[in-house]
Protein backbone atom coordinates (compact mmCIF):
# COMPACT_ATOMS: atom_id res chain seq x y z
CA UNK A 1 0.00 0.00 0.00
CA UNK A 2 2.63 2.50 1.14
CA UNK A 3 5.09 1.61 -1.59
CA UNK A 4 2.55 2.24 -4.22
CA UNK A 5 0.63 5.74 -2.76
CA UNK A 6 4.43 6.50 -2.53
CA UNK A 7 6.20 5.57 -5.17
CA UNK A 8 6.13 8.79 -7.22
CA UNK A 9 6.53 10.94 -4.21
CA UNK A 10 3.30 11.34 -3.18
CA UNK A 11 3.07 11.90 0.73
CA UNK A 12 0.71 10.00 2.99
CA UNK A 13 -0.83 12.04 5.59
CA UNK A 14 -2.43 10.28 8.80
CA UNK A 15 -4.82 12.84 11.34
CA UNK A 16 -4.26 10.82 14.68
CA UNK A 17 -7.44 11.27 16.75
CA UNK A 18 -6.20 9.29 19.71
CA UNK A 19 -8.64 9.96 22.06
CA UNK A 20 -9.12 13.94 20.91
CA UNK A 21 -12.87 12.57 20.68
CA UNK A 22 -13.16 13.00 24.33
CA UNK A 23 -15.05 9.43 24.21
CA UNK A 24 -18.21 11.32 22.49
CA UNK A 25 -19.09 8.91 18.94
CA UNK A 26 -20.40 12.09 17.01
CA UNK A 27 -17.18 14.18 18.18
CA UNK A 28 -15.18 11.17 16.50
CA UNK A 29 -17.83 11.06 13.49
CA UNK A 30 -16.98 14.56 13.17
CA UNK A 31 -13.25 14.79 13.35
CA UNK A 32 -13.75 12.12 10.28
CA UNK A 33 -15.75 14.87 8.47
CA UNK A 34 -13.69 17.44 8.96
CA UNK A 35 -9.99 16.35 8.51
CA UNK A 36 -10.67 14.35 5.52
CA UNK A 37 -11.99 17.41 3.88
CA UNK A 38 -8.55 19.24 5.29
CA UNK A 39 -6.05 16.68 3.31
CA UNK A 40 -5.60 13.43 5.09
CA UNK A 41 -5.40 10.05 3.86
CA UNK A 42 -5.98 8.36 6.74
CA UNK A 43 -8.00 8.90 10.52
CA UNK A 44 -6.57 7.10 12.71
CA UNK A 45 -8.07 6.33 16.10
CA UNK A 46 -6.98 4.25 19.50
CA UNK A 47 -8.36 0.82 20.71
CA UNK A 48 -8.07 -0.48 24.32
CA UNK A 49 -9.28 -3.04 26.16
CA UNK A 50 -8.62 -1.00 29.67
CA UNK A 51 -9.40 -4.55 32.05
CA UNK A 52 -6.91 -6.18 30.14
CA UNK A 53 -4.39 -3.94 29.50
CA UNK A 54 -4.13 -2.75 32.99
CA UNK A 55 -3.37 -4.62 35.88
CA UNK A 56 -6.56 -4.44 38.69
CA UNK A 57 -3.99 -2.55 40.80
CA UNK A 58 -2.97 0.16 38.18
CA UNK A 59 -6.57 0.32 37.22
CA UNK A 60 -8.09 1.34 40.16
CA UNK A 61 -4.88 3.86 41.02
CA UNK A 62 -6.32 7.32 41.92
CA UNK A 63 -6.01 9.61 39.06
CA UNK A 64 -6.16 13.30 40.47
CA UNK A 65 -4.47 15.21 37.04
CA UNK A 66 -6.22 18.29 36.07
CA UNK A 67 -6.91 16.04 32.80
CA UNK A 68 -8.55 13.49 35.08
CA UNK A 69 -12.48 12.77 33.51
CA UNK A 70 -12.45 10.24 36.37
CA UNK A 71 -10.98 9.44 40.32
CA UNK A 72 -9.40 6.53 39.25
CA UNK A 73 -7.08 6.16 36.16
CA UNK A 74 -8.75 2.74 34.79
CA UNK A 75 -12.39 5.07 35.22
CA UNK A 76 -10.86 7.95 33.67
CA UNK A 77 -9.02 5.67 30.37
CA UNK A 78 -13.19 4.39 29.95
CA UNK A 79 -14.78 7.78 29.62
CA UNK A 80 -12.17 8.30 26.71
CA UNK A 81 -12.27 4.83 25.02
CA UNK A 82 -14.59 4.12 21.46
CA UNK A 83 -17.53 1.59 22.21
CA UNK A 84 -17.03 -1.44 20.35
CA UNK A 85 -20.02 -1.12 18.48
CA UNK A 86 -18.97 2.05 17.39
CA UNK A 87 -16.41 0.99 15.25
CA UNK A 88 -18.30 -0.12 12.28
CA UNK A 89 -19.84 3.38 11.89
CA UNK A 90 -16.78 5.21 11.99
CA UNK A 91 -15.56 2.80 9.17
CA UNK A 92 -17.99 2.94 7.43
CA UNK A 93 -17.83 7.12 7.62
CA UNK A 94 -14.13 7.18 6.32
CA UNK A 95 -15.45 5.31 3.61
CA UNK A 96 -18.01 7.96 2.69
CA UNK A 97 -15.44 10.35 2.58
CA UNK A 98 -12.82 8.68 1.04
CA UNK A 99 -9.92 8.08 3.65
CA UNK A 100 -8.49 5.29 5.49
CA UNK A 101 -9.96 3.82 9.11
CA UNK A 102 -7.43 3.30 10.71
CA UNK A 103 -6.67 2.67 14.35
CA UNK A 104 -3.56 1.73 17.50
CA UNK A 105 -4.53 -1.92 18.85
CA UNK A 106 -2.95 -1.38 22.72
CA UNK A 107 -3.79 -5.29 23.73
CA UNK A 108 -4.57 -8.39 22.07
CA UNK A 109 -8.47 -8.18 22.64
CA UNK A 110 -8.45 -5.16 21.09
CA UNK A 111 -6.99 -6.42 17.76
CA UNK A 112 -8.95 -8.87 17.28
CA UNK A 113 -11.90 -5.85 17.37
CA UNK A 114 -10.23 -4.40 14.67
CA UNK A 115 -9.91 -7.43 13.04
CA UNK A 116 -12.95 -8.50 13.01
CA UNK A 117 -14.39 -4.80 11.47
CA UNK A 118 -11.65 -4.78 8.68
CA UNK A 119 -9.57 -2.24 10.22
CA UNK A 120 -7.74 -0.72 6.60
CA UNK A 121 -4.56 0.17 8.35
CA UNK A 122 -3.06 -0.81 11.85
CA UNK A 123 -0.74 1.24 13.92
CA UNK A 124 1.81 0.27 16.13
CA UNK A 125 2.89 2.43 18.83
CA UNK A 126 5.80 3.54 20.71
CA UNK A 127 5.22 2.00 23.50
CA UNK A 128 4.81 -1.86 21.44
CA UNK A 129 8.10 -1.55 19.74
CA UNK A 130 10.70 -4.35 20.62
CA UNK A 131 7.28 -5.96 21.63
CA UNK A 132 7.81 -8.91 19.21
CA UNK A 133 4.81 -11.43 20.52
CA UNK A 134 2.45 -8.55 19.74
CA UNK A 135 4.00 -7.56 16.89
CA UNK A 136 3.58 -10.50 15.67
CA UNK A 137 0.19 -11.44 15.69
CA UNK A 138 -0.17 -7.78 13.86
CA UNK A 139 1.92 -9.08 11.37
CA UNK A 140 -0.22 -12.13 10.71
CA UNK A 141 -3.57 -10.05 10.42
CA UNK A 142 -1.66 -9.06 6.63
CA UNK A 143 -2.89 -5.42 6.84
CA UNK A 144 -0.46 -2.11 6.13
CA UNK A 145 1.27 -1.50 9.12
CA UNK A 146 2.89 2.13 10.54
CA UNK A 147 5.10 1.52 13.21
CA UNK A 148 6.23 4.55 15.14
CA UNK A 149 9.67 4.34 16.56
CA UNK A 150 9.51 6.34 20.05
CA UNK A 151 12.14 5.85 22.26
CA UNK A 152 13.29 2.80 20.58
CA UNK A 153 16.98 1.70 19.76
CA UNK A 154 17.93 0.62 16.81
CA UNK A 155 18.27 -3.08 17.68
CA UNK A 156 14.83 -2.89 18.36
CA UNK A 157 13.77 -1.48 15.70
CA UNK A 158 14.91 -3.76 13.68
CA UNK A 159 13.71 -6.58 15.19
CA UNK A 160 10.22 -5.27 15.03
CA UNK A 161 11.10 -4.77 11.59
CA UNK A 162 12.09 -8.06 10.77
CA UNK A 163 9.15 -10.05 12.32
CA UNK A 164 6.97 -7.80 10.42
CA UNK A 165 8.85 -8.76 7.35
CA UNK A 166 8.26 -12.05 7.93
CA UNK A 167 4.38 -11.50 6.49
CA UNK A 168 4.76 -8.63 4.32
CA UNK A 169 6.53 -5.42 3.22
CA UNK A 170 3.77 -2.78 3.75
CA UNK A 171 5.20 -1.45 6.74
CA UNK A 172 5.36 2.43 7.30
CA UNK A 173 8.66 2.72 9.93
CA UNK A 174 7.80 6.65 11.52
CA UNK A 175 10.85 8.35 12.76
CA UNK A 176 9.16 9.50 16.26
CA UNK A 177 10.56 11.46 19.72
CA UNK A 178 8.38 10.44 22.51
CA UNK A 179 7.73 14.11 23.82
CA UNK A 180 4.55 15.71 24.49
CA UNK A 181 4.79 18.23 23.22
CA UNK A 182 8.35 17.93 21.53
CA UNK A 183 10.33 21.20 21.05
CA UNK A 184 11.32 22.11 17.72
CA UNK A 185 15.24 21.39 18.64
CA UNK A 186 14.62 18.07 19.93
CA UNK A 187 12.59 16.77 16.64
CA UNK A 188 16.09 15.02 15.72
CA UNK A 189 14.64 14.69 11.87
CA UNK A 190 17.88 13.92 10.54
CA UNK A 191 17.64 10.64 11.61
CA UNK A 192 14.53 9.69 8.85
CA UNK A 193 17.55 9.07 6.80
CA UNK A 194 19.39 6.32 8.82
CA UNK A 195 16.09 4.57 8.73
CA UNK A 196 15.81 5.20 4.98
CA UNK A 197 19.05 3.10 4.80
CA UNK A 198 18.66 0.70 7.35
CA UNK A 199 15.57 -0.02 6.10
CA UNK A 200 14.86 -0.03 2.23
CA UNK A 201 12.42 -2.93 2.14
CA UNK A 202 9.97 -0.08 4.41
CA UNK A 203 8.35 3.49 3.49
CA UNK A 204 9.80 5.79 6.08
CA UNK A 205 8.01 8.35 7.96
CA UNK A 206 7.62 10.72 10.43
CA UNK A 207 4.81 11.33 13.43
CA UNK A 208 5.81 13.97 15.75
CA UNK A 209 3.85 15.97 18.88
CA UNK A 210 5.57 19.60 17.32
CA UNK A 211 3.23 21.90 17.97
CA UNK A 212 3.39 23.26 14.50
CA UNK A 213 3.30 22.90 10.90
CA UNK A 214 7.11 23.24 9.82
CA UNK A 215 8.58 19.96 10.67
CA UNK A 216 6.09 17.62 8.08
CA UNK A 217 7.81 19.83 5.01
CA UNK A 218 11.59 19.45 6.36
CA UNK A 219 10.33 15.88 7.30
CA UNK A 220 9.85 15.39 3.69
CA UNK A 221 13.06 16.91 2.62
CA UNK A 222 14.96 14.64 4.69
CA UNK A 223 13.10 11.72 2.37
CA UNK A 224 9.79 11.07 4.84
CA UNK A 225 6.77 9.68 3.21
CA UNK A 226 4.24 9.31 5.87
CA UNK A 227 3.33 11.73 7.99
CA UNK A 228 1.13 11.15 11.31
CA UNK A 229 0.01 14.34 13.30
CA UNK A 230 -2.18 14.56 16.16
CA UNK A 231 -5.25 16.52 15.69
CA UNK A 232 -8.06 18.25 17.69
CA UNK A 233 -11.06 20.19 16.91
CA UNK A 234 -10.06 22.33 19.71
CA UNK A 235 -6.63 23.10 21.57
CA UNK A 236 -8.22 24.42 25.06
CA UNK A 237 -10.27 20.95 25.92
CA UNK A 238 -9.58 18.90 28.80
CA UNK A 239 -7.27 16.39 28.16
CA UNK A 240 -3.48 15.77 27.73
CA UNK A 241 -2.92 15.87 23.87
CA UNK A 242 -5.06 18.73 22.46
CA UNK A 243 -2.33 21.34 23.63
CA UNK A 244 0.50 20.28 20.97
CA UNK A 245 -2.69 18.92 17.93
CA UNK A 246 -3.31 20.95 15.53
CA UNK A 247 -6.60 22.51 14.63
CA UNK A 248 -8.03 22.02 11.20
CA UNK A 249 -6.60 25.01 9.61
CA UNK A 250 -3.47 24.33 10.81
CA UNK A 251 -3.88 20.61 9.70
CA UNK A 252 -4.64 21.93 6.68
CA UNK A 253 -1.57 24.05 6.04
CA UNK A 254 0.48 21.03 7.55
CA UNK A 255 -1.26 18.70 4.39
CA UNK A 256 -0.79 21.24 2.21
CA UNK A 257 2.97 22.12 2.58
CA UNK A 258 3.99 18.98 2.77
CA UNK A 259 2.18 18.17 -0.79
CA UNK A 260 3.94 21.40 -2.56
CA UNK A 261 7.39 20.38 -1.23
CA UNK A 262 8.00 18.38 -4.53
CA UNK A 263 7.00 20.40 -6.75
CA UNK A 264 8.76 23.42 -5.10
CA UNK A 265 12.12 21.57 -6.03
CA UNK A 266 12.39 20.77 -10.36
CA UNK A 267 14.07 23.98 -11.29
CA UNK A 268 12.55 26.06 -14.14
CA UNK A 269 13.54 24.92 -17.76
CA UNK A 270 16.33 26.78 -20.00
CA UNK A 271 13.55 27.48 -22.28
CA UNK A 272 11.32 29.69 -20.02
CA UNK A 273 14.22 31.43 -18.10
CA UNK A 274 14.22 34.94 -19.19
CA UNK A 275 10.62 34.78 -20.99
CA UNK A 276 9.02 35.36 -17.55
CA UNK A 277 6.04 37.81 -18.32
CA UNK A 278 7.88 40.92 -15.97
CA UNK A 279 11.10 40.55 -17.82
CA UNK A 280 8.79 41.20 -21.59
CA UNK A 281 7.28 44.12 -20.03
CA UNK A 282 10.30 46.11 -18.10
CA UNK A 283 13.12 43.93 -19.38
CA UNK A 284 16.23 46.23 -20.57
CA UNK A 285 17.26 45.90 -23.76
CA UNK A 286 21.29 46.98 -24.83
CA UNK A 287 21.45 50.52 -26.38
CA UNK A 288 25.11 52.66 -26.71
CA UNK A 289 26.27 54.38 -23.97
CA UNK A 290 28.49 56.39 -26.39
CA UNK A 291 29.15 56.33 -29.91
CA UNK A 292 30.90 53.51 -31.71
CA UNK A 293 32.32 53.52 -34.58
CA UNK A 294 32.57 51.77 -37.65
CA UNK A 295 35.30 48.85 -37.15
CA UNK A 296 35.67 49.79 -32.97
CA UNK A 297 35.57 46.78 -30.21
CA UNK A 298 32.60 47.22 -28.47
CA UNK A 299 33.24 47.59 -24.13
CA UNK A 300 31.58 47.97 -21.33
CA UNK A 301 31.86 51.44 -21.36
CA UNK A 302 30.28 51.75 -24.96
CA UNK A 303 26.76 50.17 -23.40
CA UNK A 304 23.80 50.55 -21.22
CA UNK A 305 20.15 49.57 -21.36
CA UNK A 306 16.56 51.18 -22.03
CA UNK A 307 12.93 50.14 -21.79
CA UNK A 308 11.13 49.34 -25.41
CA UNK A 309 7.85 48.17 -25.91
CA UNK A 310 9.55 45.84 -28.65
CA UNK A 311 12.27 44.09 -27.28
CA UNK A 312 16.09 44.02 -28.76
CA UNK A 313 19.17 42.35 -27.34
CA UNK A 314 18.42 41.57 -23.61
CA UNK A 315 20.89 43.22 -21.31
CA UNK A 316 21.60 40.12 -19.93
CA UNK A 317 22.92 39.30 -23.57
CA UNK A 318 25.88 41.40 -22.98
CA UNK A 319 28.21 38.81 -22.82
CA UNK A 320 27.04 37.95 -26.34
CA UNK A 321 27.72 41.64 -27.89
CA UNK A 322 31.15 42.73 -25.68
CA UNK A 323 34.12 42.01 -27.81
CA UNK A 324 32.79 42.27 -30.70
CA UNK A 325 33.62 44.72 -33.95
CA UNK A 326 30.51 46.60 -35.06
CA UNK A 327 29.63 46.75 -38.64
CA UNK A 328 28.61 49.85 -39.10
CA UNK A 329 28.48 53.47 -36.61
CA UNK A 330 26.37 52.57 -34.01
CA UNK A 331 25.57 56.10 -32.51
CA UNK A 332 24.51 57.13 -28.69
CA UNK A 333 21.15 56.16 -27.43
CA UNK A 334 20.97 54.14 -30.13
CA UNK A 335 19.19 50.76 -30.27
CA UNK A 336 22.15 47.45 -30.91
CA UNK A 337 21.06 44.49 -32.89
CA UNK A 338 23.08 41.64 -33.41
CA UNK A 339 23.22 42.19 -37.55
CA UNK A 340 25.14 45.16 -36.06
CA UNK A 341 27.93 43.09 -34.90
CA UNK A 342 30.66 41.05 -36.18
CA UNK A 343 31.49 38.34 -32.87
Amino acid sequence: MFKETCKNGDPFVIAEVGQNHQGDLECAREYIRIFAFEGADAIKFQTRNNQYLFSKEAYEAPYASENAFAETYGAHREKLELKPEWLPILKADCIKHGVKFMSTPFDEPSLELLRDIDVDILKIASFDLGNLPFINRIGKMNKPVVMSVGGGKFDQIRSSVEVLLGHHDQIAVLHCVSEYPCEYNRLGLSNIQKLIEAFPQCTIGSSDHFNGTLSGPVAYLHGARVFEKHVTLNRAWKGTDHSFALEPEGFRKFARDINRVRHMLPPKSEEDLGNEFVFKKLGKSLIAYDDIQVGEKITLEKLSGRIFQTKYIPVRESNKVIGGIAKRTIFRDEIIRFEDIEC
